[in-house]
């Protein structure tokens, strides 16, 4: 009977807590325009709640222990001396980037034949159109591919192989993967136009042409045997196969560029690394004080009180996020000094766990917390989860600074004798860092870097996909 007392008890404290824990969690995740539209949300159904857009000082309070590397947000730093062209936390849209010049025309194929205007002749330029009729609105080939190049050639008088390579300069156009057969080619096509290189494209590429099958029925573990690799590394080739557009042509239309907004704002000040939040990212709501007074006095209806209550547990679920932000920032930014001095190389290892030691919350809260947010550094805007780095077994360094490292070699290794993965693991061995063969072609294919038998003959490292 005492025992049955005492878990009723408990699933009572358990009901009480559920509507704050639960307000407070989802206020942790949301990234920072989930959370806008939240207190948007909060101030129209809730008359007790109110923005505060005045004031200058910090939205959480200094930290008990004194340090001093949390700032006011009036003692933020001018952005022109350490922001990040493109990158700027204040919304200056200065990044001198290209734009094609908008249109009155809502077809998509339209604007994709305008866009080829500026590289194609009068003659190319019909076959495109030619080809974008036999587009359908997603952008596939909507008949055989063999009667369309057949019907193209004698249209137009021109050979095949002419017809065809203008339907590959529209694969390979801007959206990519627009007049593909199949799903896959428009996929590799849209891989293959990834500016720079980009991490797990190769073993991207081989999942689509090798395992896409499997793909399509979710089978994770069924790719990773057919491929022969880690579950881990086909995660991550599947995160970028899911970025890609399956309906290419659907996209294109101009779209508004909008810069990330960093929720932190990190610098160098006074021989030491400051941090704050970014006012830009960290509204603050407070309750009405006159309504607030007026409701513990006794006075308002039930449902007013009851709003009463739900103010507090939203103003509450603000201040831990914004203090759970903060610490873990501060954490972070400690851990990875030496990244943000030096770079990559000197990226440290960082756990989740690590962090929720640190500030004595749990790993599930520091995955929230972390996850969409951003930090304003010297070094750009960084997502505060790629500051965390899996420790290289047996060595003292991070999975990334190893990575690093072998892009470094890579890029400085002579033209006409480029180095083999058992070469650049002999190197790394001088310097501490002891890794087998197979781990540098695993940092070497998450760099888009072909095998040094492909460098030598003169290919671009981007096109490992090419590479075999």
């Amino acid at each position: 009977m005492k025992a049955s007392a005492t878990t009723s008890m408990q699933l009572g404290q358990q009901l009480q807590m559920t509507p704050q824990l639960l307000q407070s969690i989802r206020l942790l995740q949301l990234d920072g325009l989930q959370l806008e539209l939240e207190i948007r949300r909060a101030l129209e159904q809730n008359p007790l709640l109110e923005l505060d857009e005045e004031s200058t000082a910090s939205p959480v309070p200094e930290p008990a222990d004194g340090m001093s590397d949390v700032a006011a947000f009036d003692e933020l730093p001018e952005s022109s001396l350490w922001d990040v062209r493109g990158a700027s936390w204040n919304g200056d849209d200065s990044d001198g980037l290209q734009r094609i010049a908008a249109d009155d025309s809502t077809d998509p194929h339209l604007r994709i034949l305008q866009r080829l205007s500026m590289a194609l002749g009068e003659g190319d330029l019909a076959i495109a159109a030619f080809w974008l009729e036999h587009c359908d609105d997603a952008g596939y080939l909507a008949a055989p591919h063999a009667g369309l190049l057949d019907a193209g050639a004698t249209r137009f008088g021109r050979t095949p192989a002419e017809v065809e390579g203008v339907r590959q300069r529209l694969l390979s156009g801007d959206p990519a993967g627009v007049a593909a057969r199949n799903l896959r080619e428009c996929l590799v096509a849209q891989l293959d136009a990834l500016p720079g290189r980009v991490a797990g494209r190769g073993l991207a590429r081989r999942i689509l042409d090798e395992a896409l099958e499997l793909l399509g029925a979710h089978d994770i573990a069924g790719v990773a045997r057919q491929l022969g690799r880690d579950e881990a590394d086909i995660q991550e080739a599947v995160r970028l196969i899911l970025s890609l557009d399956p309906r290419p042509a659907e996209a294109g239309a101009p779209m508004e560029s909008t810069a990330v907004v960093p929720d932190v704002v990190v610098w160098h000040a006074d021989a030491g690394w400051r941090v704050a939040l970014n006012p830009a990212a960290a509204p603050r709501v407070s309750i009405n004080a006159g309504y607030e007074r007026a409701l513990a006095d006794g006075e308002g209806s039930a449902p007013m009180r009851e709003m009463l209550q739900e103010a507090r547990w939203f103003t509450r679920g603000l201040a831990m996020r914004y203090d759970t932000l903060l610490r873990t920032a501060r954490v972070i930014v400690e851990r990875q000094a030496a990244f943000l001095e030096r770079g990559e190389e000197s990226m440290a290892p960082l756990t989740l766990k690590d962090v929720a030691d640190a500030i004595g919350m749990h790993e599930s809260t520091v995955s929230r917390i972390t996850n969409g947010k951003f930090l304003q550094t010297p070094r750009g805007t960084i997502e505060m989860k790629r500051f965390f780095a899996v420790r290289l077994d047996g060595a003292s360094v991070s999975g990334a600074a190893v990575r690093a490292m072998v892009r470094r070699l890579i890029e400085a290794e002579p033209a006409q004798n480029p180095l083999a993965d058992e070469a650049i693991a002999a190197l790394l061995a001088r310097q501490g860092v002891h890794i087998a063969r197979r781990t540098v072609a695993k940092y070497r294919e998450q760099l888009d870097i072909a095998p040094a038998r492909t460098r030598r003959r003169g290919a671009r490292p981007t096109l490992l996909a090419r590479a075999g």
